[in-house]
């Protein structure tokens, strides 16, 4: 997936209430019952029916690495669907949400684009409707370069301008190499 769609999903995932299965018998077992058979799993996992129907019955434990990160993100997509919404609700509507970045940001403005793109580690709290926007754009399947662009938009405004206080005159912010990236509902 994306480094921002990976990190909405890891905040998203801090508000449910009970532990995702952790073991291949019971993941595959849940997965089976979200998708009511084991031959949608299958398709949905690149394996066998077969293979499915012997994680239920707990004939295999341990899968390959590749299946295992497989099946943890498929049963982390779909578990707790109601508590997701509701904390994307949150966010979205009366909470906001929290970006912490070490990342190289530039900018443009009237008299030109930045040459020099500095580093700089922020931890800036957006308004409710940039955490709606965002989870909007990532319900719809928007890019990892659509997300960056709205999170840059509220940062620019935000952190950069202060709301209308300063650099009033600045019209775009980027990100240009981004080491570490977290949000936080």
């Amino acid at each position: 997936m994306s480094m921002f769609g990976d990190g909405l999903d890891a905040a998203v995932q801090k508000s449910f209430t009970r532990p995702a299965p952790k073991s291949a018998g019971p993941q595959m077992r849940y997965l089976v019952k979200q998708l009511k058979g084991t031959k949608a799993v299958a398709q949905m996992l690149r394996v066998s029916q077969r293979t499915v129907e012997r994680y239920v019955k707990d004939q295999i434990k341990k899968p390959r690495a590749d299946l295992a990160a497989r099946l943890e993100r498929e049963v982390k997509a779909r578990w707790q669907p109601q508590i997701r919404a509701k904390a994307r609700e949150k966010a979205a509507s009366t909470g906001g949400i929290v970006i912490d970045t070490r990342a190289g940001m530039g900018y443009t403005a009237p008299i030109g684009p930045t040459d020099q793109d500095r580093l700089r580690h922020l931890t800036v709290a957006l308004p409710p409707r940039y955490a709606a926007r965002i989870f909007e754009a990532q319900e719809v399947g928007a890019s990892d370069q659509q997300l960056q662009q709205i999170v840059a938009e509220g940062l620019k405004e935000v952190y950069f301008q202060d709301g209308g206080c300063r650099a009033g005159s600045l019209e775009e912010v980027r990100f240009t190499a981004i080491e570490h990236l977290e949000f936080e509902l």
